[in-house]
């Protein structure tokens, strides 16, 4: 299918590795340009040598005045802005709510919510001159589910939500489009480490962990970042032009986070 996307220009936060890199090399492979940022400067090395064509800068979306730097390279970089992916995020702590350093939860708020706010905010003026403008937001099936022991992560993750469906009827009359991505349990290091440390608090192996949380979705198996990144570079596409305000799973039809 071809999606029509040749010349769009893209900024993918958290985008020198993991998820983010894998949204940014799709577009790439659909003849969009990509400009990413990322707090990781050894992923950013590294993909300044895999990825020649993928533009970077280093930025943490949580430092709003550094954000301001790194549009202004992004800019630079793609000529315009078409797309906003808000992929950036961290799994934050895991333990009892009485147990969680407050330092750690508004970490984890500072990321994962006001970073796509902080973007956002930079962003919108020059969406708006686009003829095909999306932002794309990263939620998680944290944000639709309850998740016990990851309760600053799962209260950002719904926060997503609420901020895309406001978007999208505000900037609606601008022709910008505003959607949510719910991934499930996405195979990667990542995954791996939060149920290594749900497991450490709960007493279990990793394996029997595993195999609870994989239990929870009618599938039983890890979603894959690729299957998120096709999903995402479809909405953005013309052919996702009537899709907005919509909270999206990608998740293997997953009914519950234990």
């Amino acid at each position: 299918m071809d999606l029509d996307i040749a010349g769009l220009r893209v900024f993918v936060t958290a985008g020198a590795a993991g998820i983010g890199l894998e949204i940014a090399r799709t577009f790439l492979h659909e003849g969009a340009r990509v400009h990413a940022c990322d707090v990781d400067r050894a992923a950013l090395e590294a993909v300044a040598s895999s990825d020649p064509q993928l533009t970077a800068s280093y930025g943490d979306v949580a430092d709003r005045a550094g954000m301001t730097g790194v549009f202004e390279e992004a800019l630079g970089a793609l000529g315009g802005l078409d797309v906003l992916v808000n992929n950036a995020g961290i799994a934050g702590p895991t333990g009892r709510v009485e147990e969680i350093n407050p330092e750690d939860w508004d970490h984890c708020l500072d990321v994962c919510i006001t970073g796509q706010f902080n973007c956002t905010r930079l962003a919108v003026p020059h969406l708006r001159k686009s003829r095909n403008a999306s932002i794309i937001n990263l939620s998680s099936a944290a944000g639709q589910f309850g998740f016990p022991l990851r309760s600053p992560y799962a209260a950002a993750k719904w926060a997503v939500i609420g901020f895309t469906k406001s978007l999208s009827r505000e900037l609606g009359q601008d022709g910008i489009r505003v959607n949510a991505i719910l991934p499930g349990i996405v195979a990667g290091d990542r995954q791996r480490r939060v149920l290594e440390a749900k497991a450490q608090q709960k007493g279990v192996s990793f394996e029997e962990m595993e195999q609870a949380t994989l239990a929870n979705a009618s599938l039983k198996e890890y979603v894959t970042a690729q299957q998120l990144a096709d999903q995402i570079v479809f909405l953005c596409s013309s052919r996702g032009r009537t899709i907005s305000g919509q909270a999206i799973a990608v998740d293997a039809d997953l009914q519950m986070l234990s």
